[in-house]
């Protein structure tokens, strides 16, 4: 049985988050769907994370057990004629037995995409979130910093969330611009429910003027999550890379 890794391009516009639900269509369940298709098997198709309803992602990672004969590496276009158009896969190859796309994973990038401007957008609607208030991009990229670390992010995570702890660690954080969009890169182990999204939000606030850069920390710390700023939504995120060992 060979266990085969894939990388995951999608557009999560019409679907309900990367896991399966019973009355959703989901990534997975296209996935799952799309190589039963040509294996012939049932089988699971492991995801590196729970992307929600919205998110986007460029390089998502995904693992599955198959005695299909198909080469690993030609899985990727016998993968991609069977699902819709706003699914691709980019890359598969055979990995160890023992890889897990979820647990083997180290770290996480995600990008949040703001269009700051006083006109919505028309082409790029589905993937960034419109402000047409001016915002302070420095002032947000100086917030940036007080995330870097471990910490109790207990202030960033929305209720509904189910885990043991919510200590993460926080690679590196900062904001770019390109035109008239503000793009918040964030390289952590892991991110609670809404995270990012809740973490732009409190830039937001910074780059308005509401909250000083170093209010980030007394939020960290305060664990509290009335303090942050709100959550944004969905459309402006991307899982841009997983990173394994």
């Amino acid at each position: 049985m060979k266990n085969i890794k894939l990388i995951i391009e999608y557009d999560g516009t019409n679907y309900a988050g990367w896991q399966r639900q019973k009355n959703a269509v989901t990534v997975q369940q296209k996935l799952e769907e799309s190589i039963e298709k040509l294996t012939n098997e049932r089988l699971e198709v492991i995801g590196s994370s729970r992307t929600d309803a919205g998110v986007h992602a460029r390089g998502f990672c995904a693992n599955f057990f198959t005695n299909s004969t198909i080469p690993p590496e030609k899985f990727k276009e016998a993968i991609n004629s069977k699902l819709p158009e706003d699914i691709v896969i980019i890359n598969s190859e055979e990995i160890q037995s023992n890889f897990h796309a979820r647990y083997s994973c180290i770290a996480k990038r995600y990008s949040y995409t703001i269009l700051n401007r006083e006109q919505p957008a028309a082409i790029d609607r589905k993937y960034v979130y419109h402000y047409k208030k001016a915002l302070d991009y420095e002032s947000m990229n100086r917030a940036c910093k007080y995330f870097i670390g471990t910490h109790d992010f207990s202030a960033f995570k929305s209720t509904g969330s189910s885990v043991k702890t919510s200590i993460r660690t926080i690679n590196d954080a900062g904001i770019i611009k390109i035109g008239d969009k503000i793009i918040f890169s964030v390289k952590g182990d892991g991110f609670l429910y809404n995270m990012v999204r809740i973490m732009t939000g409190t830039l937001i606030d910074v780059g308005v003027g509401k909250l000083k850069p170093y209010a980030v920390s007394d939020i960290i710390n305060s664990m509290d999550r009335t303090n942050a700023g709100k959550t944004v939504p969905a459309k402006g995120l991307c899982l841009e890379v997983v990173y394994y060992n």
